[in-house]
């Protein structure tokens, strides 16, 4: 019985990791997500310095905030935090980006390994390498809880064809 009871324990322990994690992947286990999927560095058409700071008022940022692609291009991100603080890269559509802001509220220290971010500390660089296969309107982002309201936001648009 005791045995029956510590499997049950155990058995538990783990639905209640697995339903914490949730579908943390983005459902994008596949690769393909609505803002593309992970680039090819042999096909990178053009690179993208964009850099994470803070300013001397409290704001966060990206510089550049506004990017604009064409449908197909693969881009060489090359992130580099500026900044004191640790700062992330996300990459993905605005609802995409919420329900991740959600999760990183909830649990600030999450580690990710996903294509389409990359997380920095103070003074480090970083790529994502992104193949834009849909038009339309995306984001990218800094999720660590008082980051993205500080400002650490930026647009892209990705133009058809």
């Amino acid at each position: 019985m005791k045995i029956l009871s510590i499997a049950s324990t155990a058995f538990l322990a783990m639905t209640a990791l697995a339903a914490a994690a949730g579908t943390h992947s983005g459902g994008h286990d596949d690769g393909m997500m609505a803002v593309g999927k992970p680039g090819k560095a042999a096909q990178v058409g053009r690179t993208i310095e964009v850099i994470m700071k803070e300013t001397d008022d409290g704001e966060m940022l990206f510089e550049p905030n506004e990017i604009k692609v064409e449908k197909g291009e693969t881009i060489r991100f090359t992130l580099i935090n500026k900044g004191e603080l640790e700062h992330e890269f996300v990459l993905d559509n605005h609802e995409n980006v919420m329900t991740h802001k959600a999760a990183m509220s909830k649990m600030p220290e999450m580690e990710h390994d996903d294509p389409n971010s990359v997380r920095l500390d103070s003074g480090m660089d970083g790529e994502v390498i992104w193949t834009f296969s849909n038009a339309g309107p995306f984001e990218f982002a800094c999720l660590i809880p008082g980051h993205y309201e500080s400002g650490m936001k930026g647009d892209i648009t990705v133009a058809g064809h």
